[in-house]
C-alpha cells in the first residue's frame, strides 16, 4: 500500500467513525457517541503523524473531509438540546445543594 493511500484510508477510518457517531447522535446514545469520539481522536492522531498527500489524492481527501465536517455539524445540531438540558439539571442539582447547605445550617 502506498503512503498516500494509507493516508487516505486514514480519513475514511475518521470518516467512519464520524458516521458512527452521528448514528448513535441520533439514536440520543450519548454514551457510545463519547465512546466514539475517542476513537476518532486517537484516529486525528494518528493521522497528524502521517505525510502529505499527493496531487492527485487531494481530491478524495477533501471529499471524505467534506463528509467528516457535516457529520460534525449535524453532531453538533443534535447535541446542543441534550446539553442544554444536562445544564438545567446540573443547575437544579446546584440550587438543592445550595439549599439544603442553608437549611442543614440554621438546623444545627
Amino acid at each position: 500500500m502506498s503512503h498516500s493511500s494509507s493516508i487516505l484510508r486514514q480519513y475514511e477510518i475518521i470518516a467512519g467513525i464520524s458516521s458512527s457517531m452521528l448514528v448513535e447522535a441520533r439514536a440520543n446514545n450519548w454514551d457510545r457517541v463519547v465512546a466514539l469520539g475517542e476513537q476518532y481522536q486517537d484516529a486525528v492522531e494518528s493521522l497528524r503523524a502521517m505525510a502529505t498527500l499527493s496531487d492527485e489524492d487531494r481530491q478524495a481527501r477533501k471529499d471524505l473531509l467534506t463528509k467528516i465536517l457535516d457529520d460534525d455539524a449535524h453532531i453538533r445540531m443534535l447535541a446542543t438540546p441534550e446539553l442544554g438540558r444536562l445544564g438545567m439539571l446540573l443547575g437544579n442539582m446546584k440550587r438543592q445543594q445550595t439549599v439544603l447547605q442553608a437549611y442543614s445550617h440554621t438546623v444545627s
